[in-house]
């Protein structure tokens, strides 16, 4: 089985000659926080899948509502006014979630890319029907990542993720982000809010804020490399929208349904923006599901008979039946165990923790919120020379954390810990008794 993965599959984000030089890591069990490889060897799963399966693996609930709705049908679109009872009550738990957020609209995809597509579509066709069809620009924040499909590799700010498939679409623009470690001008985080804005506000202007229908963030940057903004940033960018008439979208993918240690990463900083996307945590990715929520004032732009206002946009498994079940049986387990609670207190140990690996040479910062941490991997401290991803010591990492019985990604030079949210203080524990065994290995060498 091994040998046909490379005969066979093309894997994301990873190139053919690499995966057909090495046997891959075949995970075929889960329960909890850990999973199982097709040899036995039982690993912490220290990602929860790809920041997502936030309630754990294998969760007898999420089987059952799934085994539950297959017993009724298993699948029928949402198309034109075909409707189906999962999606229907789905809607109405997140409108209800949502309320200090006033959303008021839900649409379906099938993940993340979708619902930052859905996202972008949506903004410029609001202001269509607006009476501002000049305004489709979006903007977005460099290290920043929205998907990959075209509109979000367009709005990603990462030329890692776009060189292989430019050009990218027009229209897109990424500004500087609250990257404390690493920005141009200061090392003070409430300095580096303020020029961070003035930047934005600079480039929005010199665009012409009336060609602008958005901006586009992650409450705390994921796959960029894991950047906690100042406290005073998301409100500052809702300031900043507000003043210029722009809306505000929030990429909650990675950050919705209490990752950050707030059911929602935005609402963590007290700003409610006028779109926010989901996907991962909505259903713990038992069956692929995404959603894009629009609020009150977004909405009403629809009641209209304007000939633009028809929503030509849709996918085959908007709304799909298994996956608004299982999502059903998720948001449940997540609000009856405060898995955002849960993923507060365990994360504020863990970064404390984390902290005891920067007197290793490789580390250069730990960072997080909630049970989403970063590890920043450098050659030198005093120079921030990042780690290269090839280099002998981030492969020795890697192999050492697996042998050790430990699942984490890194990410170019950062190591990503987002496991699920069920994750305890015993967890934590095994983490990093794994990470000092890899920085004390690669030490000795």
């Amino acid at each position: 089985m091994a040998a046909d993965n490379a005969r066979y599959i093309w894997h994301p984000m990873a190139a053919p000659a690499a995966t057909e030089a090495a046997l891959p890591t075949i995970i075929t069990q889960g329960e909890g926080v850990f999973v199982q490889d097709i040899d036995g060897k039982r690993y912490l799963d220290c990602t929860a899948g790809l920041w997502c399966v936030n309630v754990g693996h294998r969760r007898p609930e999420i089987k059952q509502a799934i085994v539950d709705q297959l017993d009724q049908i298993a699948y029928y679109g949402t198309f034109s006014n075909l409707s189906n009872p999962p999606s229907i009550a789905l809607s109405a738990r997140l409108i209800k979630m949502l309320a200090p957020e006033k959303m008021a609209r839900v649409m379906y995809g099938s993940g993340g890319s979708d619902a930052n597509e859905t996202a972008f579509k949506l903004a410029r066709q609001y202001w269509k029907l607006s009476g501002k069809p000049e305004k489709t620009k979006i903007f977005s924040l460099k290290h920043g990542y929205h998907g990959l499909h075209f509109g979000g590799m367009s709005a990603g700010g990462n030329i890692m993720w776009r060189r292989a498939y430019e050009p990218m679409l027009p229209g897109f623009f990424q500004a500087e982000a609250p990257y404390l470690y690493r920005n141009p001008w200061t090392n003070d985080p409430e300095r580096l809010v303020d020029l961070c804005i003035d930047d934005l506000e600079r480039e929005i202007l010199h665009q012409g804020a009336d060609t602008v229908a958005a901006f586009v963030a992650e409450p705390v940057q994921g796959a960029g490399g894991l950047i906690v903004p100042p406290a005073r940033y998301w409100p500052r960018l809702r300031e900043l929208c507000d003043r210029h008439d722009i809306l505000l979208i929030a990429d909650e993918v990675v950050t919705g349904f209490g990752r950050t240690g707030s059911m929602f990463g935005a609402r963590a900083w007290g700003v409610a923006p006028d779109i926010m996307n989901f996907a991962k945590g909505i259903n713990s990715a038992y069956v692929p599901l995404g959603a894009t929520v629009v609020n009150e004032r977004v909405a009403r732009a629809w009641d209209t008979d304007h000939p633009l206002a028809t929503i030509m946009h849709g996918y085959t498994y908007s709304g799909h039946p298994l996956a608004c079940a299982a999502a059903l049986a998720n948001l449940d387990i997540v609000e009856r165990e405060d898995l955002p609670g849960n993923a507060a207190r365990q994360g504020e140990y863990f970064l404390a923790r984390l902290r005891e690996l920067l007197d290793y040479k490789q580390v250069g910062e730990v960072r997080g919120k909630g049970l989403m941490l970063g590890i920043e991997l450098v050659l030198d401290k005093a120079t921030k020379a990042p780690l290269p991803p090839t280099h002998p010591a981030s492969k020795k990492l890697y192999a050492t954390l697996c042998a050790q019985g430990l699942l984490v990604r890194i990410a170019g030079n950062k190591i990503i810990l987002s496991p699920p949210l069920t994750f305890e203080k015993e967890h934590v524990e095994r983490c990093m008794n794994g990470l000092h065994a890899a920085f004390e290995a690669i030490a000795a060498d």
